[in-house]
């Protein structure tokens, strides 16, 4: 998570949405003054500060809570989301990565342990209330992120420079080539709130 008073905006970071890559990336052009969570593991070039009280992956509604209602009101707030049925798979990757590559797929769905972000940007007593600025999706991240940066008048060549833990999933496949379906239809009602708003598809 990032508040940047340079700049004007707070990032919102969600789960397995490049989320590291953009803080280290935006963390070069962020002021002493600026809160940065810590990332772990840590990556060099991107410097936690100020960040007592706060913590990576915290919802924008607590957050809000902590803030001033007036620079709240007027940072430009940001977020990434992914298509889910995608965003689980990557996740799953990442669950085995850390469990020894013992973890099986279907092992994983037995946890029931989904990557659902949609509390982290929506309001916590209704949460058809997106309160962030603008939810950026994975698909078309850095066309996005340039709109952003641009608006924002943070310097963007257009590619982020780094893809952290990107080296968790070595299947490249498709998530239809993989998922059953199943597996597939009980990720459609976890994620249904997300399906609904951003029209995502199988």
């Amino acid at each position: 998570m990032i508040i940047s008073h340079k700049y004007k905006f707070i990032f919102i970071k969600t789960r397995k949405t490049a989320g590291t890559s953009i803080e280290s990336y935006l963390s070069q052009y962020c002021d002493d003054m600026d809160v940065l969570t810590s990332i772990h593991p840590p990556i060099a070039g991107h410097e936690p500060r100020n960040h007592d009280g706060f913590f990576n992956h915290i919802k924008a509604s607590e957050l809000r809570d902590r803030m001033d209602v007036k620079l709240w009101n007027s940072y430009y707030k940001f977020c990434v989301e992914r298509n889910p049925w995608d965003k689980t798979l990557s996740y799953y990757h990442m669950m085995n990565y850390r469990a020894g590559g013992k973890l099986s797929l279907e092992k994983y769905f037995e946890l029931e342990d989904y990557c659902v972000d949609f509390s982290l940007y929506t309001e916590k007593s209704i949460q058809s209330d997106i309160i962030v600025d603008r939810v950026i999706k994975y698909e078309f991240l850095l066309d996005e992120l340039n709109q952003v940066f641009k608006y924002l008048g943070i310097p963007f060549s257009g590619d982020l420079g780094i893809y952290a833990k990107s080296e968790y999933r070595k299947d490249k496949r498709h998530y239809q080539d993989v998922l059953s379906s199943n597996q597939a239809n009980l990720i459609s009602r976890v994620f249904s709130d997300e399906i609904s708003f951003f029209g995502y598809k199988y």
